[in-house]
Order: C-alpha cells, then sequence, then structure tokens
C-alpha cells in the first residue's frame, strides 16, 4: 500500500492540531471568564446597547468580544475534531476517512471564520499580551488545520484508488 506517507503526515498533523487547539480553547476560555469577571463593574458606566450585552471584554478592541467567542468555537470543534480524526485515521478505509476529511473541512472553516476575526481585531489595534498569543495561535493552527485536511484528503484519493485496482484484478 502506497498510503503510508499520508497517513502518518494526517496522523502527525491531528496530533499537532490536537495541541494547538488545547491551546486555543484554554485562552479564549480564560478571556471568556476575565470578561465575565470585569463585565459587571467595566460595563456599569456604558450606554444601554453595551450595557445589556452579558460580556463586555474590559481588554482589547471592539473585535474581542467576537473574536473570542468564536475562537472558543473552533477551539471546541478543532479537539473534538482532532480526536475523532485520530480515530478515523488510524482505521484507514474509506468510510473514516471520509468522516475524516468532512469534519476536517468544517473544522477549518471555523478555524478561518476566528482567523479572519483575529486579522480583524489586529488591524484594529492595540490588544494586551493574552489576546496576541490567542491571535497568533489562531492563525498558526489555520494553516496546519489546512495542511491536515489536505493530508486526509490525499489518502482519501489513495485508498479509493487502491480499491478500485483491487476490484479491477478481481
Amino acid at each position: 500500500m502506497a498510503s503510508g506517507g499520508s497517513k502518518s503526515a494526517a496522523f502527525m498533523l491531528l496530533m499537532l492540531n490536537l495541541g494547538l487547539y488545547f491551546i486555543v480553547t484554554v485562552i479564549a476560555s480564560w478571556a471568556v471568564n476575565h470578561g465575565v469577571d470585569r463585565a459587571r463593574e467595566t460595563a456599569s458606566v456604558l450606554s444601554l446597547p453595551a450595557h445589556i450585552f452579558p460580556i463586555f471584554f474590559p481588554m482589547g478592541n471592539m473585535a474581542t468580544g467576537f473574536f473570542v467567542i468564536f475562537s472558543l468555537i473552533a477551539g471546541v470543534v478543532g479537539m473534538a475534531t482532532s480526536l475523532s480524526g485520530i480515530q478515523n485515521v488510524l482505521e484507514w478505509d474509506a468510510p473514516n476517512l471520509h468522516s475524516a476529511a468532512a469534519s476536517s473541512l468544517i473544522s477549518w472553516a471555523l478555524t478561518l471564520l476566528s482567523m479572519g476575526l483575529a486579522c480583524k481585531e489586529i488591524n484594529l489595534g492595540w490588544t494586551e499580551a493574552n489576546l496576541r498569543t490567542l491571535e497568533v495561535m489562531t492563525i498558526i493552527v489555520s494553516g496546519t488545520q489546512l495542511l491536515c485536511t489536505g493530508a486526509i484528503h490525499v489518502g482519501v484519493g489513495e485508498t479509493i484508488s487502491d480499491q478500485r485496482n483491487h476490484l479491477g484484478r478481481v
């Protein structure tokens, strides 16, 4: 079987993404917790629309709230995708690889949304060090998720061609 290279590449990228998504989830969770803890004192002096929003982020800029929430969603979905993808890649058959490819594509789309918000936050201006770390990690994980999605899709193509070649010989 010629699929040993893409199987090991996909496995290593899934392990790397699991760690990166864990870091993104931890930092985004901290930011949400920090926003909830400081929301009452900070948002009490704001005008009415901002006063109603339950989580006000006292750090960062106006894009921080959206960026942190979408980073948290992308991190949790990415961790779940990486865990199920590891299981699917270890099986390495067509149905499992199709499942891994679909979930990897969805996770990459959410990560790209979060990366776009990170770029917007960088464009708007100054943020704290923890948010800059979250921005950088989100940009890095969007690239590694793209590579992982590509490796899984290559594995799908190899598996299907191996099955067609095997059926042609029988």
